[in-house]
């Protein structure tokens, strides 16, 4: 299949910032002005002085729209780096959730096959439920959470994407 020019495409930015009071509401008061969508968004402190954080945002648009959002983050004044990982090569992402699933009996043993398939991992347990800690990509998350519906998901809490470029380069 050919990639045209307006085809909607998932990047993952990562940048990194001043650790200054407001810059996250400024970030995502650029997307919001712009009607620019968020589908995850991570922050964290990266450095010992806690000076430098690491901000990672995905986001889906057309290369004029991802070339558009790049330019506007690099645009403002405490923001360091903008890195397109979709972009750049090889990158690891990953994501955190904790699922909570309801049951008993045979959706029970489903429940805790089914974490031992995707390498879930029991948090916490009582004698009607479960909360698994999952960790991996957006789509073994999303996967596991469809099947997890099934049996008798309760709620879900994730952290976001984090990704880092592969090798020994550094954002």
């Amino acid at each position: 299949m050919h990639i045209t020019e307006e085809q909607s495409q998932r990047h993952v930015l990562s940048l990194t910032v001043a650790n200054e009071a407001g810059i996250l509401a400024r970030i995502a008061g650029m997307f919001t002005a712009r009607g620019y969508n968020i589908d995850s968004l991570t922050v964290a402190d990266i450095t010992q002085d806690h000076s430098i954080s690491r901000i990672t945002i995905v986001t889906n648009g057309p290369p004029r729209m991802i070339d558009q959002i790049i330019a506007q983050l690099d645009r403002l004044v405490p923001v360091h780096r903008v890195v397109d990982l979709t972009e750049v090569g090889p990158y690891v992402e990953r994501e955190l959730a904790l699922v909570k699933v309801a049951g008993t009996g045979d959706h029970r043993i489903e429940a805790l096959r089914l974490a031992e398939v995707f390498r879930a991992k029991v948090v916490d347990t009582t004698i009607e439920s479960f909360i698994f800690e999952i960790t991996g990509t957006t789509e073994k998350i999303d996967t596991f959470a469809g099947l997890m519906r099934q049996i008798g998901l309760v709620e879900i809490g994730r952290t976001g994407v984090v990704g880092l470029i592969r090798g020994k380069a550094a954002i």
